[in-house]
Order: C-alpha cells, then structure tokens, then sequence
C-alpha cells in the first residue's frame, strides 16, 4: 500500500475485530484498540469565518447519520500555530473561547465529543477532544509550555502540551512552532532541546515528554531542504512525481532525525506523500517563491512499547497523513494524521460513586451524596461541577462547590469566562446562601466514605433542563486535574410560586 493511501479503513476494521475478541472471552480484550486525530495547521492569524472545518476533520465523507461510532476517532488533538494573539484579541479570549476552539466545539459536539482541555501560548494553541463515553476515564490532566523565542523570553516560538491518563496509559501532545528559515537548523535543534529541558509535569512515573506511553509532537516545526537550489528549481522537481522521494530524502527534519540524532531521534513519522505545506500564496494552492518550498508541518510519534502492565504490548499505527490544499486562508496547508493505539479499556482508578439524583429543586439547598472508595485519595481543592447534560467542554459548568472548603465558599455561579476548569475562580457577587452550616458531613464505612455535601441555594439552574454532577481531583490552580465521577441525569425544577429567578443563560 502507497504511502499516500488512507488506511482509515484498515485501522477501523483492527478495532472492529478487537471488540469481537472481547466479546468472544479471548485474552486480546486485555488491550482495546482506539483512534487518536491528530491537526496541525499555521492559520497565518487568519479567523476561521465562512470556512468549514469539516474536510480538515474527516467529516466530510458522509452524511452525519452515515457515520458510524468505530469511524470516529475517540481523541481529537487540533495543534494551532500564529492564532491570533493581538492585545485586544487576548484581551477578549479571557472573557470568550478562541474561535478557532469554539468553531471546533460547535462542529465536534454533534457528535458527542468533549473538549476537555486547551492551552495557548500566544499565536500557539492546542485543544484536546474526546469521546464522551471516555470523558470519566480521563485522569490526571494538566498542560505544560516552554517559550524559546528570544532565549526563551519570548512565547513566539517555543511549545505548548497537554498529557492525561486514560485507560492505564499516558498519553502527551505537543505542539510546536520552532526557529523559521532555512540557515536556522541550528535553532531549531536547539528550541527541541530547550523544550524537553523545560517541560516538566506533575504526575508520578510522568514527568517527562518522553516518559509517556504514547508521544504526539506536531506542528510547524520549520525544517527546510538541504542544498542550495533555488524555490523556482524547487517548485519545477516537485512538478516531476519521481522527483518526490529525493527533494523528502533531504530533509532537515528526516536528517537530524534519522542521520545525526540530534533532535527528535526517538520519534517516527511515515514519510509525507503529499506536497510541501510552505511557503503558498494566501488564497492559492501556488507557491509563493519567496521561500523555498518545504515540509514545514509535521505530526510525529512514540509509543512505550512495554508500559507498566506485565507481559502486555502497547502499538500504534499511523493510518494515515496528509494535506489539505483546499484550505488557502494562509500560506501553509494543514496537516493532519489518523492514528490507532492500544490501551487497557478494563483499568478503572479509584473515584466516587453519585447516589441517584431524581429532582434539583431550584432556591432550595440540595444535598448531594456521594461512596469515596477506600483507596481514592481527596486533594486539596477538590470540587462538583453541576453540567448541562448536553456540555461540551469541561470549562462551561453551570454551578460549583468546593468539597473542603471549611467556611461557605464564595457563590458558584457559571463561570463561562474562566481559561482554566482545574479551580473555580471565585464569583465576585459575594457569599453563598447556606441554612446548613455543617454543610459537609462524613461516615465512615469498611470500604470507604459516605460523604454528603450541600449546594447553596443560590445556585442558579434552569426550570425543566437535564443535569449531572462531575466530581473534579484537583491540585489547585493550573494544577493536575482528574474526573473521578460523573451522577445520573437529573432535572432542575423550580418549587410553585418560588420568586427565584432561574432563566440563566450558562453558554
């Protein structure tokens, strides 16, 4: 099979027959078999109006009820370069979601997806998808940056990541945006290796970039050809098909890579099949001869082959990887690759168990009890988000409250303008209403803990709308963060004659 075929199909019919192992009893169902979509794309600060993100997505080949649960991809990963990051425009983001970001909600939430984290550095940003059957299953989230730009003072250049746990394996995006030009090689080598000296996390066993199961590290990583022809020669060898394997066998990115080991040594990447995604003229699939073409955008991984099951093998496979020429709002296309991974779907981490909610009764205090299994672990700033049923992003909850908070805790209004989800800031309105001031009672069991906490009764929900509760670990601000239960459906319904006022907008 060439390399520029899409092996979305085959990949697709791994997972299919893994399931059916599963189900038969047979010892694959130790490892299950999911997707990971990986984007990059240098938007040259360009805003994503009148165009559809769909193609750039893969969900453009059928109807919506065409396609089908084992032909989505369970993680989305959308890396971002020069997003606009003027003052005004940063100004805004703290009060609104980045467009792009909120373009890519709005498409991805028909199709029950999740955005559970983003980080932005300047023009860098990185939105993390994922299927909502897996949102529970997310553990220890939390995101990293280095700047490289100008010694590392300035956040033009440098790496923004984001790593979780899901079903017993770590998983850590990078994306990337590194010294531009051809004679910069140098600096380049030298942003990869400023970045893994700074990236540090806070998670036991996964400290490191290259300490996780599984590694995506992508962007516009800026490596050129070697020699000195000229862009006109450049953009006539590329005319030629045959021509193709020599310009890609003297790339930067595939020397230091493969050659010298100086940076990226422990990555792989499938060789681009598609054409150079730099330098175009905006609005053209032509090449602007300013600069020599190159294969700027790149998506690379790593997998540790052995984790930290016994006798158990980790694989992935890069389905595909390609371009997107029909996107011209900047002079890069966009790139974007289909990966499959193995993962230990039956690993369950200590959480909470909900008891079922039947009614919210809105103006009134409501009591929420929840089992802390034994071996689950409170931290210090841990909290209950009450969600829409519907949500689709972990940083729009509806309402809050802190499980530990000795005195009333600030009021838990929605918060839609906080960047973060991992600590609710708080309202500037004032206190909670609390009749109950041992708000927050415990029992100890054999297996664990009784807890039972109450929700003010200014906490603001909408007359007949459907809610949950997720149970957030937190380490505090900007911290790691886990979900460690999500409750039943419920409904919010305001007593007869309650003056409380409940229409409350929370998007």
């Amino acid at each position: 099979m060439s390399h520029n075929e899409d092996r979305s199909s085959e990949c697709s019919a791994e997972r299919t027959n893994d399931a059916e192992a599963a189900a038969a009893g047979n010892p694959r169902q130790q490892l299950g078999t999911y997707r990971v979509y990986v984007v990059t794309w240098n938007v040259g600060s360009r805003f994503p109006d009148n165009i559809s993100l769909r193609q750039l997505l893969s969900l453009d080949d059928a109807s919506d009820a065409a396609i089908s649960e084992k032909h989505l991809p369970d993680i989305y990963a959308i890396g971002l370069q020069e997003v606009n990051a003027q003052p005004q425009q940063q100004v805004l983001s703290l009060f609104k979601e980045d467009p792009w970001t909120h373009k890519a909600k709005e498409l991805l939430r028909s199709y029950n997806y999740v955005s559970v984290k983003s980080e932005q550095m300047q023009g860098l940003l990185l939105t993390m998808f994922v299927r909502r059957p897996h949102v529970e299953h997310l553990h220890d989230i939390e995101a990293e940056f280095t700047r490289t730009g100008f010694g590392g003072i300035w956040g033009n250049k440098g790496a923004v990541s984001v790593r979780f746990t899901m079903y017993g394996c770590g998983l850590a995006f990078v994306v990337a945006h590194l010294a531009a030009h051809d004679h910069q090689l140098d600096e380049r080598i030298d942003d990869y290796k400023q970045i893994l000296e700074n990236h540090h996390y806070h998670v036991k066993h996964y400290r490191e970039i290259y300490d996780h199961d599984y590694v995506f590290w992508f962007g516009d990583l800026n490596f050129r050809l070697q020699g000195n022809d000229s862009s006109t020669e450049v953009r006539e060898a590329l005319r030629d098909e045959s021509q193709h394997e020599t310009l890609i066998k003297r790339d930067q990115l595939l020397h230091v890579r493969e050659h010298t080991q100086q940076a990226f040594q422990v990555m792989h990447e499938r060789m681009p099949a598609f054409p150079p995604t730099f330098k175009y003229k905006e609005g053209t699939s032509e090449y602007d001869l300013k600069r020599r073409p190159a294969w700027t955008d790149r998506i690379m991984y790593a997998v540790q082959p052995s984790n930290r099951q016994r006798g158990m093998q980790l694989a992935i496979e890069q389905c595909s990887y390609k371009s997107h020429p029909v996107y011209n709002i900047s002079d890069h296309k966009p790139v974007t690759s289909d990966f499959t991974i193995k993962m230990y779907p039956n690993v369950r981490a200590p959480g909470v168990n909900f008891s079922p909610i039947s009614l919210w009764s809105i103006g009134d205090e409501n009591t929420v009890e929840y089992h802390k299994q034994a071996e689950f672990e409170e931290g210090p700033h841990d909290w209950i988000g009450i969600y829409p049923m519907d949500y689709a992003s972990l940083a729009h909850y509806s309402a809050y409250e802190y499980v530990n908070q000795a005195e009333s805790p600030t009021s838990s209004d929605s918060n839609n303008e906080r960047e973060y989800f991992d600590t609710p800031a708080p309202h500037r309105r004032g206190r909670h209403h609390h009749r109950n001031r041992q708000r927050l009672r415990r029992q100890q069991e054999t297996n664990g803990e009784q807890v039972r906490i109450d929700f003010a009764d200014d906490v603001e929900l909408r007359h007949g709308e459907q809610y949950l509760l997720i149970y957030f670990r937190s380490t505090g601000s900007r911290g790691v963060t886990s979900l460690s239960g999500i409750s039943n459906v419920f409904v919010a319904e305001k007593r007869r004659g309650s003056p409380y006022r409940t229409e409350y907008n929370v998007d």
